[in-house]
């Protein structure tokens, strides 16, 4: 029986897994970046920048448009945390 370390099977999915880490990490950042913005304007109008109703439609929308196989719950679960670590992160840059 081979290792796991050397089978070349589980290091091509692995490899694959580690491109999509990095893509996901690059999505993000870019998501906070444009979360700032919002942010930025949003003050400079005036406007409050926490917006619940908007929210519930972002994840509403990406529930409608999840083919699976991750389910609405685990996406809804998700997306409350990258919802809520993007709010974080933009209120901490400068």
């Amino acid at each position: 029986m081979a290792s796991s370390n050397s089978d070349p099977v589980i290091q091509t999915h692995r490899e694959q897994i580690a491109e999509i880490d990095r893509q996901i990490v690059e999505a993000l950042n870019a998501r906070i970046e444009l979360v700032k913005s919002l942010k930025d304007y949003k003050e400079t109008q005036g406007l409050s920048f926490y917006n619940a109703a908007q929210e519930h439609l972002v994840i509403a929308n990406l529930c409608e448009t999840n083919g699976g196989p991750l389910s609405n719950e685990g996406l809804c679960e998700l997306f409350r945390i990258i919802l809520d670590v993007a709010k974080r992160e933009a209120a901490r840059q400068p």
